[in-house]
């Protein structure tokens, strides 16, 4: 990835003069406010493992707060190799299959809402499959995609063209605030156990609604 990021860098991104020096903390804390501002933004990943810290407990959903570690390698990837915009074709495809997949998790958090047992609702899924769903979450959503195209891999790339210790410290700000912040949404929303299974499972039906809008919002989105 990192050399990668050099060679793209010499191929586009030297051309048109000499690049505006900024300081490595300015790469930092751009990294930082992006990284927070994509954990809370409402959206299927952050309706995902708010639905899993509800049904599942904090054990069992934490997991699920590091899975763009997984997925965001290869759409960096994408995005830095094509570095334009992503094909509308492309777009359409994946909010189609991410639409499909935002349904199929809804399903699942209404079969929780229909059979919940306060007792048993831990048990409900595993924190292995919570992040692999996570990640394919991300996967499936085109918002990583343009994101990276028009925003992070612009800011990585000026960032590495001065010093690669500009680009590393905005990829660290980002990662480190978005998994933290998202960690304290997951502890936030276990906690509702604590206010009785009634309001768990009035949350829980909030889950399932919210996925099925986004799903049915993406699906919307593609047609």
């Amino acid at each position: 990835m990192i050399y990668l990021i050099g060679k793209i860098e010499q191929n586009v991104y030297l051309e048109g003069g000499p690049p505006m020096v900024w300081p490595m903390w300015i790469f930092l804390i751009q990294g930082a406010m992006l990284g927070f501002t994509a954990a809370v933004t409402p959206g299927p990943l952050a309706m995902y493992v708010i639905s899993q810290a509800i049904t599942s407990g904090w054990r069992r959903a934490w997991p699920a707060a590091f899975s763009p570690l997984i997925s965001d390698g290869p759409i960096a990837i994408i995005v830095l190799v094509s570095l334009s915009r992503i094909p509308l074709r492309m777009i359409i495809y994946l909010r189609l299959l991410g639409g499909i997949f935002l349904l199929y998790l809804a399903y699942g958090a209404w079969k929780n809402w229909r059979n919940f047992d306060a007792e048993k609702s831990v048990a409900a899924s595993s924190s292995q499959s919570s992040i692999i769903k996570a990640a394919l979450i991300n996967w499936l959503n085109p918002n990583p995609y343009i994101a990276w195209s028009v925003l992070m891999g612009p800011i990585l790339l000026s960032g590495w063209r001065v010093s690669p210790a500009n680009g590393i410290a905005m990829l660290a700000g980002f990662y480190v605030v978005m998994i933290a912040s998202m960690i304290g949404m997951i502890f936030m929303f276990a906690a509702a156990k604590i206010l009785g299974s009634r309001v768990q499972k009035i949350l829980i039906a909030i889950s399932f609604f919210a996925l099925a809008c986004f799903g049915l919002y993406q699906l919307a989105l593609a047609f």
